[in-house]
């Protein structure tokens, strides 16, 4: 049978660019293997070392998932189109307060239609939303939900405001550049709102404030853009009977929904586990068309809006995939997992667990932070360290594991092998020649460098911070990224 698959944004690297493929095979299992035959660098992002399908990976024939089918051994039929589908995190019933002829005013485009009302916007000013990042989905989530009149808004945040931020972060300006998000968002959203009420958390969410923090609010959120806080951010709302209303983003596409187990499936009935760390590239990594988050931000805000108002379908159940390129919607069904370790029949998740251990965080940090002593065993090397070296002339080979759209933005010399391309590459390297492996941040070339020890090279050290380092403290005048 001849079928097609659609191939996500981050694997398109491995196929060409190629955004579809076209395989042949019987099953499910026959096209994958077809497909990762065709492209071998596939293969580890598809599959664990056991051969199984890795748990942050869904296989849908057409729009149905292929775990309530019969899995790998679902069988095809010609022009069957097979995606994959990656991780890239009614009414409220409450006593609705008076609003004030100036508020009336202010939303009179909303009162006078029927499906809001009167009674819709005071729905809205009753309700409370938090949300958990003031970045890229954040921004436009704050934005709509404090101009449509919603109640309480939080917003749980602790970082500042970066020049990088600007492209897509449209809560804050040029002018706020070193202030906290926090207070950006809330002199926006008083600008936009004086009747909101903002309520801020300038903190790390975390296992131990999450369910404190969550509790207060009737609807939540997720803007985040780490494994670990999605994760976190779901069973906290499983756990205390919240709404999750999902957003995610990477380059060209997003993906939106509502996690609600009260009404269908959450985050890990989609994806079981995360990607190892590293695998899925970050948006600092891989980048993001600036104007993505706004669209799939303000449909996480639509999103709760109809959540609050009891109007419309709700995305439970339903996942939706926005290609910016083609300028497409697809929508997928979730079903709930009975076997889901937090909602289903026989949880084993009745608490809060340590997340970034369970997405790997830690240990990945650990490993790379290892310093065992002497030159020798060294495993990472800070600029000034590498600088004072190549002045003086030492021996030294140097590895750039970015894409080669980075390296054209700045460079520290040395060799280009991407991070996916290392493994099938690493002939191009010489193993008894000392080494250091850069980055942007340090994270890839972390994984790098442990890649490359493993494979039997000598001395492999890691340069600490990347490139952005090296900019900060040996080239002030090098572009940033």
């Amino acid at each position: 049978m001849e079928v097609k698959f659609l191939i996500p944004t981050p694997f398109r690297k491995h196929t060409g660019n190629s955004d579809t493929v076209i395989v042949h095979g019987q099953t499910v299992e026959e096209a994958l293997i077809s497909l990762t035959e065709k492209y071998s660098p596939l293969y580890r992002h598809l599959f664990s070392d056991d051969g199984t399908l890795r748990g942050f990976i869904n296989v849908y024939i057409n729009d149905n998932d292929i775990r309530y089918l019969e899995q790998g051994r679902t069988g095809l039929k010609d022009a069957d189109v097979i995606s994959i589908i990656p991780s890239i995190a009614g009414g409220i019933d409450v006593r609705l307060p008076d609003l004030s002829q100036e508020e009336i005013l202010r939303y009179s485009r909303h009162v006078i239609m029927p499906e809001v009302g009167m009674e819709g916007q005071k729905k809205l000013k009753a309700a409370s939303v938090l949300v958990i990042g003031a970045g890229g989905l954040g921004s436009p989530v704050c934005l709509y939900l404090a101009a449509a009149g919603i109640g309480k808004l939080g917003i749980v945040d602790f970082d500042v405001v970066d020049v990088t931020n600007l492209q897509r972060q449209i809560l804050h300006s040029t002018e706020n550049i070193g202030r906290s998000k926090l207070d950006s968002a809330r002199e926006r959203i008083s600008e936009i709102n004086p009747h909101v009420e903002t309520k801020a958390f300038n903190t790390m969410l975390t296992s131990k404030n999450a369910m404190d923090i969550l509790c207060d609010f009737d609807v939540i959120i997720d803007g985040t853009d780490n494994f670990a806080t999605r994760y976190l951010v779901n069973d906290a709302c499983v756990l205390l009977g919240k709404p999750n209303v999902y957003g995610s983003i990477f380059r060209f596409e997003g993906q939106v929904s509502l996690f609600d187990a009260k009404r269908g499936p959450c985050y890990r009935c989609l994806y079981p586990s995360p990607p190892p760390p590293g695998l899925v590239p970050s948006c600092a990594e891989g980048g993001v068309l600036g104007v993505l988050p706004g669209i799939i931000g303000t449909l996480q805000a639509l999103e709760a809006m109809k959540l609050i108002t009891g109007q419309g379908e709700s995305l439970a159940g339903r996942l939706v995939l926005f290609d910016a390129l083609a300028l497409t919607f697809r929508e997928l069904k979730l079903k709930k997992n009975p076997n889901c370790p937090v909602c289903g029949e026989h949880p084993s998740i009745r608490e809060l667990i340590d997340y970034e251990e369970f997405c790997g965080v830690q240990s990945h940090q650990a490993g790379s932070a290892q310093k065992p002593a002497g030159r020798d065993n060294k495993t990472e090397i800070t600029p000034k360290e590498l600088k004072e070296r190549l002045d003086r002339g030492e021996d030294i080979a140097i590895l750039d594991v970015r894409e080669p759209v980075e390296h054209e933005i700045c460079s520290i010399g040395g060799k280009l092998i991407p991070l996916g391309s290392l493994r099938q590459r690493m002939n191009e390297l010489d193993p008894e020649h000392e080494l250091v492996v850069y980055c942007k941040t340090g994270r890839r070339s972390g994984q790098a460098a442990e890649l490359l020890r493993k494979a039997g090279f000598k001395q492999v050290e890691n340069l600490v911070g990347g490139i952005t380092a090296w900019a900060a403290d040996i080239d002030p005048k090098m572009a940033r990224y």
